[in-house]
């Protein structure tokens, strides 16, 4: 078991394991909300990646502490979702969603962490670069989640509200619009929480290449 666990670990900390988390947010924020709005099967595949997600994040430091909150951030998650899920009255959303934007926040930190680890600029550190891009986005997406059930207010315009997983489609959708700073307009923030985190995401999405991404290709001049 330790092996396994061991090898698991040595994966998630190998440069290519970029391209695996990659192909999962890239399902997670593109691939998902259109499955999600055409089957039912979309919130359970929804739920089951964003796990995953997470999970990984145990794996990809050695950091004992980082380790540590992340296990415990998961376990918690996981949990309340099988609350959720299952043959119960029970149902803690908020604080799933709260508990999930910790995680993402977390895992965020840990990425960034492999990715300026040791000076070395390569496709895959790029690659790593988007990953956290959209890390942001997926956390934008669980905020507005918290932002509605916790108000009942948050989106308006071209957009229905259930107050359910199913508004994972607009809320990522309008997540991504901020983010890239695009702002289409057809979904606009409504609520001030709503409007401030639209903001906070415009602004996140401004300094990141002017930040991560020049920090890269600094790295990699200086190598050269």
């Amino acid at each position: 078991m330790r092996n396994l666990i061991r090898k698991f670990q040595s994966y998630w900390l190998a440069d290519a394991s970029f391209i695996t988390l990659l192909v999962m947010l890239i399902t997670a924020v593109f691939v998902l909300p259109v499955i999600m709005e055409h089957t039912g099967q979309g919130v359970l595949l929804f739920n089951i990646l964003l796990l995953s997600v997470f999970f990984s994040g145990i794996f990809s430091t050695r950091s004992v502490g980082l380790i540590s909150v992340s296990a415990i951030l998961f376990s918690i998650h996981l949990a309340l979702r099988l609350i959720r899920f299952g043959e119960n009255p029970y149902s803690f959303f908020v604080l799933e969603n709260v508990i999930g934007i910790a995680n993402a926040m977390v895992f965020i930190f840990i990425n960034l962490r492999l990715l300026f680890r040791d000076q070395i600029v390569n496709s895959y550190r790029i690659i790593g670069a988007v990953n956290v891009y959209l890390l942001l986005a997926l956390t934008g997406a669980l905020t507005l989640e918290v932002i509605h059930a916790a108000t009942g207010v948050s989106l308006g315009g071209n957009v229905v509200l259930t107050g359910k997983d199913d508004d994972y489609v607009h809320f990522i959708y309008f997540s991504l619009a901020s983010l890239t700073t695009v702002g289409f307009g057809d979904i606009y923030a409504v609520s001030t929480s709503a409007k401030m985190l639209a903001t906070f995401l415009s602004t996140l999405g401004v300094l990141f290449p002017a930040i991560i991404i020049a920090r890269l290709v600094g790295l990699a001049s200086s190598k050269g």
